[in-house]
């Protein structure tokens, strides 16, 4: 996934800037590039992702027209300790706390010098491109979601001083018509996705923190439920096709003539101390 860190040695002799450049721009080009896996019939793909889109969207209907409002009462007469606790951890799900360490890891990596053997070189890319697809997994959705969101333009709950789920102005760009999809809900699924596709083993972890985010902005009177059920929708699936993508291109994981998806064994953390002891001597 890289110029000079596992794909080409020649550029031994660049500055860590240059490498930099070099090998984030060779990513984008292998990221950018024709899938390697041709999928048949991806017809019937489209059509039950169309009917699932179909039943989500009606569940989302009926959580806005029965659930929002008698919901949003009921968070009134939570007692303080829980209002307490959900406002400390819910700012946990701003994608912040993973882009900007995920980021710059990944532009750490591609400053690298080429390691001396093949097999470094092979660690090396491999680190990267799960680094890499981390990224996306997690800011694509995120990003989508602060795009539709405000063309949207719900307002939150406590807007106008009272709880109006069907207030909507849509393309006013303010923060308190921002209400659908919740920001922090699609980070905290992304996030579930996209690390426990990678560590299947964090999955019930990774559920139990999104679960967490998610009640979280409702406590606190962020969101209403339909707005975090439809941001959960957002990052699951943001994420899921991230990852195929990655798959139909080989980058991580793979797609089976069955049409299942599999990952690519990572390196263990073995390879990886070896990797790092032979950048660090002299």
């Amino acid at each position: 996934m890289t110029t000079a860190n596992g794909v080409d040695t020649r550029h031994d002799s660049l500055t860590p800037l240059q490498r930099c450049k070099a090998n984030v721009a060779a990513a984008l080009a292998v990221i950018a590039g024709p899938a390697k896996i041709r999928l048949h019939p991806m017809f019937e793909w489209s059509r039950t992702l169309a009917i699932k889109a179909a039943i989500y969207f009606a569940v989302f209907l009926v959580c806005m027209i029965l659930l929002d409002a008698p919901l949003m009462r009921a968070v009134g007469h939570l007692p303080r300790w829980a209002v307490w606790f959900f406002g400390q951890i819910t700012d946990f799900g701003k994608s912040g706390w993973f882009l900007w360490p995920l980021g710059l890891i990944y532009l750490a990596l591609a400053a690298l010098p080429a390691p001396l053997t093949r097999m470094s070189q092979a660690v090396l890319a491999a680190v990267q491109v799960r680094v890499g697809f981390l990224f996306l997994a997690i800011g694509i959705p995120g990003l989508f979601d602060t795009i539709i969101k405000r063309m949207i333009g719900r307002a939150r709950p406590t807007v106008g001083g009272h709880l109006d789920p069907f207030l909507f102005k849509p393309f006013i760009w303010r923060a308190d018509f921002a209400s659908l999809p919740s920001g922090h809900v699609t980070t905290a699924f992304a996030v579930m996705v996209a690390f426990g596709s990678l560590w299947p083993r964090w999955r019930t972890e990774l559920l139990i923190y999104a679960g967490l985010i998610a009640l979280s902005r409702m406590v606190v009177l962020a969101h209403f439920p339909s707005d975090v059920f439809a941001a959960a929708l957002v990052g699951t699936f943001g994420a899921l096709l991230v990852r195929r993508y990655f798959a139909l291109r080989r980058l991580g994981f793979s797609i089976g003539p069955d049409g299942a998806l599999h990952q690519y064994p990572g390196p263990s953390l073995k390879r990886i101390k070896a990797v790092a002891r032979e950048l660090l001597a002299p």
